[in-house]
């Protein structure tokens, strides 16, 4: 199993003054690799179709709404599911989380994988490269002792990617910026159309 891992909005709560009051983390699982290199393709013979470069990089935040449609029109017959986390940051009580970007991003990662125990198993997670690569063995670290990951066997491994080089991270991306927009009433389209494709396996309301 692959599931490939990415974020809408910010893990910051100055709420009001910049920050995002939604954070959404996004799971896109693939129960076949060989599902997961033809949506890789399919998102790489997009790009030559719409004329842009093979380094043309798919962002939800970036990209207008021609190409957000012909992306999901391109990943439509794809075998993938998407598993999510929508968190309130308003009703985040937790001092450490409200004060530490980083362990409220840890913390919720894990509550999404955790709700997932059963679901995902002896996967590789392939996450957008972030932070010093100190912060990402901190995850990594993390994830095992909080999943109990011997015992429950979720992850097998546990990789950062450039998202301006993985496609189906791109694809992460495309996802949880459809949940976000949706959440905050920008646009409820793109997450209308996954849920139609039947690509939505689970949004979790934290």
């Amino acid at each position: 199993m692959l599931v490939f891992i990415d974020d809408s909005g910010d893990p910051g709560f100055k709420i009001g003054k910049g920050s995002s009051k939604f954070f959404v983390i996004a799971l896109v699982l693939f129960d076949d690799p060989l599902e997961a290199e033809e949506a890789s393709l399919g998102v790489k013979k997009l790009r030559r179709k719409l004329k842009v470069s093979d380094l043309y990089e798919f962002k939800f935040n970036k990209t207008n709404r021609v190409f957000r449609e012909a992306f999901f029109e391109a990943v439509k017959q794809s075998h993938f599911k998407v598993r999510a986390i929508v968190v309130d940051k308003q009703k985040i009580q937790s001092p450490k989380l409200r004060a530490q970007k980083e362990d409220f991003y840890n913390f919720i990662i894990m509550h999404v994988i955790k709700n997932s125990i059963g679901r995902i198993k002896k996967a590789k997670l392939k996450f957008d490269k972030r932070g010093e690569r100190a912060i990402r063995n901190e995850l990594r670290v993390y994830l095992s002792r909080e999943l109990d990951n011997k015992k429950n066997n979720v992850f097998t491994d546990i990789k950062f990617a450039d998202s301006r080089q993985n496609t189906l991270i791109q694809l992460a991306d495309m996802v949880a910026g459809s949940i976000f927009a949706s959440f905050t009433q920008k646009d409820t389209s793109y997450l209308d159309q996954l849920k139609g494709d039947k690509k939505i396996e689970d949004i979790l309301e934290y």
